[in-house]
């Protein structure tokens, strides 16, 4: 197994792995995480394998940062959040070693605490199917 076939997030870009998938362009998707903080928890990864953030190339930070506003704004009409939380981690903490930025759905009453993070489930495939769609709409 090479290490992009090893790199879970490189199966999904390359479409070998199941995503509940929000945005695809030809530089960068985005997903569903499958252990969201809230529901509309939203992954956004360059296609091309790069482990951090530092490690982007520059000709990849308009496409990944461009998706990653357009998903942060996304997410108060498709499911009436009051803002967004974004985030990546740089190794430490890094779960998959691939860049992957987190767009979070946030309300002021929702309960999140500093960086101890409680984690939800979807109730069943077609919920979180039904979350990809309202934010892949909301994005147009």
């Amino acid at each position: 197994m090479t290490d992009i076939q090893a790199c879970l997030f490189c199966r999904i870009a390359a479409g070998t792995e199941v995503a509940e998938l929000v945005l695809d362009t030809p530089e960068v998707l985005a997903f569903l995480d499958t252990r969201p903080v809230f529901k509309g928890h939203t992954l956004v990864i360059p296609r091309r394998h790069v482990e951090t953030i530092v490690e982007l190339p520059a000709e990849l930070v308009p496409p990944l940062f461009g998706a990653v506003q357009r998903i942060a704004a996304a997410v108060t009409p498709a499911f009436g959040a009051q803002g967004s939380f974004v985030a990546t981690n740089s190794r430490v903490s890094q779960s998959v070693p691939h860049l992957h930025m987190h767009v979070v759905p946030r309300s002021k009453v929702d309960g999140l605490r500093g960086f101890f993070w409680p984690r939800t489930t979807y109730r069943s495939a077609d919920e979180a199917r039904d979350y990809a769609r309202r934010l892949a709409d909301a994005l147009g």
